[in-house]
């Protein structure tokens, strides 16, 4: 049996709150279901990823605020294509907000290097990728100092993001 993301235990805790701020243009370049995607073989994302829709549903449900941005290169890249395809069926449906920011519109933002998932302003985690996506893993953090930026830059970024419903990838 395959183990959770840490993630999964953060976004449980949450109070009030569940931020993911996303940076990179492309991820995890072998996962099955991004190649079905880039093959032409589409799929109804909650039958691939129905634990993590589940989680955001109960968490949603508790009345805790979970959102996402991902900041994204303009062209995107094919598999921003490919995570606004699944985004209305499988993040927005679950109950997730989600925005996008055209990196060159978040000039003078300050943000983190790596991904990142911040909840209650308090609780923090680094997601890790390789230069390819290739994930390299998750470490928690307890410094509440890093936390916090984290929460303010998520917060400022999300103001200039732009809602999924009305996001058109260029």
């Amino acid at each position: 049996m395959a183990t959770e993301p840490l993630a999964f235990d953060l976004i449980r805790a949450a109070e009030r709150t569940a931020c993911h701020l996303e940076l990179r243009d492309s991820y995890t370049p072998d996962d099955p279901d991004w190649l079905d995607w880039q093959a032409g073989v589409r799929f109804d994302p909650a039958e691939r990823w129905g634990s993590f829709a589940d989680l955001v549903r109960e968490t949603a449900g508790r009345g805790v605020s979970m959102r996402r941005v991902r900041i994204v290169s303009e062209p995107v890249s094919d598999y921003i294509r490919f995570e606004y395809d699944v985004t209305a069926a499988h993040n927005v449906a679950a109950g997730e907000e989600v925005r996008w920011l055209p990196r060159h519109a978040a000039a003078g933002l300050l943000v983190p290097a790596e991904d990142f998932w911040v909840c209650d302003g308090k609780m923090l985690l680094w997601n890790h990728f390789a230069g390819d996506g290739s994930w390299v893993g998750e470490e928690r953090s307890g410094n509440s100092e890093h936390a916090r930026l984290c929460a303010a830059s998520f917060d400022a970024v999300w103001e200039r993001a732009i809602p999924h419903a009305e996001f058109r990838p260029a």
